[in-house]
């Protein structure tokens, strides 16, 4: 039996490998025939031909991955669809959103993402800055700017998985298997509670995952920021009396203000995206679920696809301006430089 088992896995993986050889083939051979057929073109087709060249495959790959995705979205989250694939729905205009909007739990879990976004990318914010000008005074400070971007290198699910062991709860009466229990009990609390249970202390702790994520982000692009201040004009607030916290809040930061404002805001569209953490760390129990982790759950857990496009069309509406806002800084912060 298990030969046979064997034969059936080295045959599904060769059919799989010949079929990504022929895909990938084929794609070559299809830019190819591109590339020559707009090597050929002269005259008044040569600037046509190489625009549609250019923009063609992005503009596909747009409509493919974004646009048609987006349009199914706001169409399924009008009707009252239940599952992927139900026949004979109807449209019943903004009723999703109505119940999006008046549902006790929905309107927490939209409460607790606004928490999120106001909490996450502010305290990322002032850690990465901190650390950006700690840092800047230290010699020889690469490993301990390394030790803070690592976690930036971890998928949520594995930053998740590290924090299970720190939010770890036992008895008190037991060896403690959790480290901030351990820690806080070596402090003189003699009864710790469990921490992700424990409302709303629970949020705030999921909240230090993804804080401890993206802090090595905001420290390297504010750092390189600042770095990137002239050392000339440094020199001139120091001979005007400028020195220390005076120095930073009327040199740096209006120096480094557009850099600021984009990483607070690349870091509050992630935090808007947030689910691998919840739903590894509560699957959104114990007053924890996001926004992101409720839609998952409607649309394939509990087959209410309708109600979990409009929570998806709703995130989409609050990181839109986000998104836009984002771009307009950085062609800001570009034509200053």
């Amino acid at each position: 039996m298990r030969p046979l088992m064997a034969s059936s896995v080295v045959g599904d993986a060769a059919s799989t490998l010949f079929g990504v050889i022929v895909a990938v083939a084929g794609f070559v051979a299809i830019l190819g025939v591109v590339f020559f057929i707009a090597g050929r073109v002269t005259g008044r087709f040569q600037r046509p031909v190489a625009i549609v060249i250019a923009l063609g495959p992005a503009l596909f790959l747009l409509l493919l991955g974004l646009i048609i995705p987006a349009l199914t979205t706001i169409n399924n989250s009008l009707k009252n669809q239940q599952f992927l694939g139900q026949p004979n729905t109807k449209y019943i205009g903004l009723e999703n959103y109505k119940y999006a909007l008046t549902d006790p739990y929905t309107l927490q879990t939209i409460l607790r993402s606004f928490v999120w976004l106001i909490v996450v990318p502010s305290i990322t914010v002032i850690i990465g800055l901190a650390a950006a000008l700690l840092l800047d005074r230290v010699k020889h400070n690469n490993l301990l700017k390394t030790l803070i971007f690592l976690p930036t290198a971890i998928s949520f699910v594995g930053a998740s998985v590290i924090w299970k062991y720190v939010y770890s709860y036992v008895a008190p009466s037991q060896t403690q298997t959790g480290l901030l229990s351990e820690v806080v009990m070596k402090l003189g609390w003699s009864n710790p509670p469990n921490w992700i249970t424990s409302v709303p202390v629970n949020t705030f702790l999921l909240m230090i995952i993804m804080i401890w994520i993206q802090v090595g982000f905001a420290m390297v692009v504010l750092g390189a920021a600042l770095q990137s201040i002239p050392d000339e004009i440094i020199e001139s607030a120091r001979l005007d009396g400028a020195n220390g916290f005076s120095l930073f809040r009327t040199v740096q930061i209006p120096m480094i203000r557009n850099t600021v404002i984009v990483v607070l805001t690349t870091v509050m569209i992630t935090t808007l995206k947030v689910f691998d953490i919840v739903f590894t760390m509560t699957n959104g129990n114990f007053n924890t679920d996001v926004l992101a982790r409720q839609m998952y759950a409607d649309m394939f857990v509990t087959s209410q696809v309708s109600r979990g496009s409009a929570l998806a069309v709703i995130l989409f509406i609050v990181v839109l301006p986000m998104m836009y806002f984002n771009i307009r800084q950085l062609r800001r912060e570009r034509t200053e430089r």
